[in-house]
């Protein structure tokens, strides 16, 4: 389940990094060139461990991402302000549209990290 996690999402990622240049308030995010940027090479890296990486491989990216995405996303609810629950996190600029975003992304890639059976 992990690789293939990584390869919808990767594709997904990748789709809203270049989408973000042109529409750079797309489902309502604050999607700034760095956002774009971040999301172009997480979603390049999920790809990798999609395709080429090994089953172990794609899941400890699944399991580390996912605790990334979802800690945004939870720490942005927490620490953001008006308005939009607005945070900045270095060129980031993340509202409340990006945290609801993050935490669903943590939450389907700790899945598939989490539901992939062990490999040793």
């Amino acid at each position: 389940m992990a690789k293939t996690v990584c390869k919808i999402l990767g594709v997904v990622l990748l789709l809203v990094g270049v989408c973000g240049f042109v529409a750079p308030t797309l489902l309502g995010a604050h999607l700034t060139p760095a956002h774009n940027v971040v999301h172009l090479l997480s979603g390049a890296l999920a790809l990798y461990f999609g395709f080429a990486g090994t089953l172990s491989a794609a899941k400890m990216f699944s399991l580390i991402f996912g605790v990334v995405y979802l800690a945004l996303g939870i720490l942005g609810m927490a620490l953001g302000g008006a308005p939009d629950r607005m945070w900045h996190v270095g060129p980031l600029d993340l509202g409340q549209a990006d945290h609801g975003i993050h935490i669903l992304l943590g939450v389907v890639f700790l899945a598939g990290g989490l539901f992939t059976r062990r490999v040793d």
